[in-house]
């Protein structure tokens, strides 16, 4: 917790008063870093506006209803989610335009207060987060406590938080850390145009990155019930910290050393090109294989059903007579489609194009493969996490699934 507060402050430090090149820590200027980074109401207003719009709107604006996966602890109960991230969406980009167009918030104000929005976001977040665990313990709504006051604050009490209809875990984490991440890329993207008048090709490709990352999230947001994170993972710091303050501050690096660096990264046409396919390559796998599995499930739950939402990619649902593995617990393991030859396929190609972040960006600096390195040390962490779960749950099946399915992240070699 400690470390993960002083990360973005760091990095930033680095891209704003070092020209992106890392100094030890004791070097850091604290003083002079804390005079632009010490929170103001222009950055309140900013952060907690978007916050307010995104809650109001993923309230009040109708959406598909799904349910999620039966809740065991309180006897088979299904909770209903109001799927409209995508109108959402929608409604967003225009009314970004707009906005910048008249100059009356033009996007661009989002990187010039980045460092003061980042302290508010950071505050925000630790507010929440000890909120809601005092909270859950004072109305007796915790769950799987462990014990350990740091631990459970660390993870959480409360596994489904709901505000009204407004599910706050699935909330910050679909509509709130990810819109976040690509409006300050979007930013960067803004100064970059307004100082040259034109957008670099590094710059158009973490725009086209982070565009079709969230993008994917908005029109799949039915899938999102099914994930580890909204079925299993309690609402503790750690999904608070890095919803609300982490993901959008920390993996939106690569896009400000673009614009801090402009014409200076200047990579050939091939390699450039290599990047872009790399990027499509990986996300077509990942889109498919996070569709194929969570769509299986909820076949199986019986809540699935066809949303026209774009784009919908070839291969993204499998047909009901997929192959699975029935277990003594009662669930059934799928071992068909992409899920036939890597047990994490979709950790794979998220960390593919978390590392193409790094590579549009050249060679001249750590700061734009932080993301990579970070994202593929804590998807290694999950992997461990979720085998022992699974381990503990499945038993003898879990063994007869690793068998099944022999390889875990690249099939034929890991």
């Amino acid at each position: 917790m400690i470390i993960s507060h002083i990360i973005p402050y760091y990095y930033w430090y680095c891209l704003e008063f070092t020209d992106s090149k890392l100094v030890w820590f004791w070097d850091v200027d604290w003083s002079a870093a804390w005079e632009i980074a010490q929170p103001n109401w222009t950055a309140f207003n900013i952060y907690m506006g978007f916050i307010v719009y995104e809650g109001v709107l993923g309230w009040l604006i109708p959406g598909d209803l799904y349910e999620g996966l039966p809740l065991e602890h309180e006897g088979g109960k299904k909770l209903i989610y109001n799927c409209n991230a995508i109108h959402v969406w929608y409604i967003t980009l225009p009314l970004i335009g707009i906005l910048y167009v008249t100059g009356i918030a033009p996007v661009s104000m989002l990187y010039d207060n980045f460092a003061p929005i980042l302290t508010v976001a950071i505050i925000f977040s630790n507010l929440v987060a000890i909120f809601t665990y005092f909270y859950t313990i004072a109305t007796g709504n915790e769950h799987r406590l462990s014990g350990s006051f740091l631990y459970d604050f660390f993870m959480g009490a409360v596994l489904n938080p709901r505000l009204g209809s407004l599910d706050l875990k699935m909330f910050t984490e679909a509509r709130i850390s990810w819109v976040l991440l690509f409006l300050l890329t979007l930013s960067a993207a803004a100064k970059q145009y307004e100082e040259l008048g034109y957008i670099t090709t590094p710059m158009i490709f973490m725009l086209t990155a982070h565009t079709i990352y969230v993008n994917a999230i908005m029109k799949g947001e039915e899938c999102v019930p099914s994930s580890w994170d909204i079925f299993y993972e309690k609402w503790g710091w750690l999904l608070i910290y890095w919803n609300l303050a982490g993901v959008p501050f920390v993996y939106c690096f690569s896009s400000i050393y673009i614009y801090k660096k402009g014409e200076e990264i200047n990579m050939p046409w091939w390699y450039n090109l290599c990047i872009f396919i790399l990027l499509f390559v990986a996300y077509y796998f990942w889109d498919t294989a996070q569709s194929q599995r969570n769509r299986f499930r909820m076949k199986k739950n019986g809540t699935f059903r066809e949303r026209k939402t774009f784009p919908q990619l070839p291969y993204g649902t499998l047909p009901d007579n997929a192959k699975c593995l029935k277990t003594k617990a009662g669930s059934e393991l799928l071992v068909d489609g992409w899920w036939a030859y890597a047990r994490k396929l979709n950790y794979t190609m998220d960390t593919t194009m978390g590392l193409t972040w790094g590579l549009i960006c050249g060679f001249g600096s750590f700061i734009p493969y932080f993301y990579f390195i970070f994202f593929f040390c804590m998807i290694i962490h999950r992997y461990h996490r979720d085998s022992e779960r699974c381990k503990r749950k499945y038993k003898e099946d879990w063994d007869k699934y690793c068998e099944t399915v022999k390889y875990i992240f690249i099939p034929g070699i890991i």
